[in-house]
């Protein structure tokens, strides 16, 4: 990042909260002003991530969403207001940020991010910040940060739970983080995950996690404390729990050359599923059944049904050959998403007796056994 001259009488007044930090002083507000972070997605994870790093004075900041406010982006994107309904989201957050801090330059882009245009917009960027919904657009944006050298600041939410992690970040030492692939290699296959249209989500949840994100990026533009950069940060805002797990890098994902397809269906259409109580009363009767995990090893270890079987999802296709066709499979994980894509994966390779448990190991820890650890 290219420094500035020294603050203006109005800048120092304005960031003065800032200023008087040891962490940050005059040296790190001018880091702040000479910043540049492109934020995609300009809603529930977008909005308060541009509200923070606005009214920190982040010198240029880049705002891309193709949509327009609808009613019920109001839940949880407090942004906006009612009047904006049917208006561009980018443009209209633009206008908003501006009046509440007009020392900040802005950027709308009022077009998708696509594989012709992903590498073009993010180049101009010291930051990227993704607040995008869907899996098409994480993994160009990942993708496309590792073939520019970009940090990358990702959110996700989902119903009361939220995730936000630091990828591709390259330390003062040099050392090179892990990439979103090496937490997800693949997207799931068209098909395999819920219509996002049906995921509700807690509307107070989005605002937490993407105040978090913005502290993340100030603090790459900044270079203090620890970014959770080979850090998984979660939290259930049901039970207030967080964890913080380990992503190990996978050197293979750093040789992504050029941008691939996108195109990720996010609909599914559930074969047969089984709820937490309803497996409780085949567990009571010693109903014979095979309980199939999902998840991964870190997420096994912290909890599980007894007498289960661990196989992640994404080596379940290697795995297929060892699974019995004879025996009534249940599968699960943490929340029933992941799950759900292995029932339809499993029917689909002749797999008759299969049944996806409703919630997961949560709702089972919510509704049957509360011994039963909650992340």
């Amino acid at each position: 990042m290219i420094m500035t001259n020294s603050l203006t009488k109005e800048e120092l007044s304005r960031y003065s909260r800032h200023i008087s930090l040891q962490e940050v002083g005059l040296a790190g507000q001018e880091k702040i002003k000479a910043a540049s972070v492109l934020v995609i997605g300009a809603g529930g994870l977008g909005c308060p991530a541009l509200q923070y790093l606005a009214a920190a004075g982040v010198g240029r900041i880049g705002i891309i969403d193709f949509d327009k406010v609808d009613i019920s982006n109001l839940q949880r994107q407090i942004l906006y207001t009612t009047e904006d309904i049917g208006k561009s989201k980018a443009k209209t957050a633009a206008a908003r940020l501006s009046a509440n801090n007009p020392l900040v330059t802005f950027h709308s882009y009022t077009e998708q991010l696509t594989v012709e245009n992903a590498l073009t917009i993010i180049e101009s960027y010291d930051i990227i910040v993704d607040g995008s919904d869907n899996f098409s657009t994480r993994y160009l944006v990942n993708d496309a940060c590792v073939i520019l050298n970009k940090p990358l600041v990702f959110g996700s939410i989902f119903k009361f739970d939220g995730q936000v992690a630091v990828f591709n970040y390259t330390d003062d030492k040099g050392h090179r983080g892990p990439t979103y692939r090496c937490l997800y290699p693949e997207p799931p296959e068209d098909g395999e995950m819920p219509s996002c249209s049906e995921i509700g989500v807690l509307g107070v949840l989005p605002g937490i996690m993407g105040t978090l994100q913005a502290n993340e990026a100030l603090k790459l533009i900044l270079g203090i404390g620890h970014p959770l950069s080979g850090k998984l940060f979660t939290l259930d805002a049901l039970t207030m729990q967080t964890h913080v797990f380990d992503i190990h890098a996978n050197p293979e994902n750093y040789g992504i050359k050029q941008l691939g397809k996108y195109d990720f269906s996010c609909e599914t259409t559930l074969h047969e599923s089984i709820n937490v109580k309803e497996l409780k009363a085949l567990l009571d009767k010693q109903t014979e059944v095979l309980l199939l995990d999902v998840r991964e090893q870190f997420e096994y270890d912290l909890c599980r049904l007894e007498g289960s079987l661990l196989i992640p999802m994404n080596t379940i296709p290697q795995h297929v050959q060892d699974l019995p066709k004879d025996k009534n499979i249940i599968v699960y994980c943490h929340h029933g998403m992941r799950s759900a894509a292995i029932v339809n994966f499993l029917k689909s390779n002749g797999f008759d007796k299969v049944s996806n448990l409703e919630g997961g190991i949560h709702a089972w820890s919510m509704e049957v056994d509360d011994t039963v650890a909650v992340y």
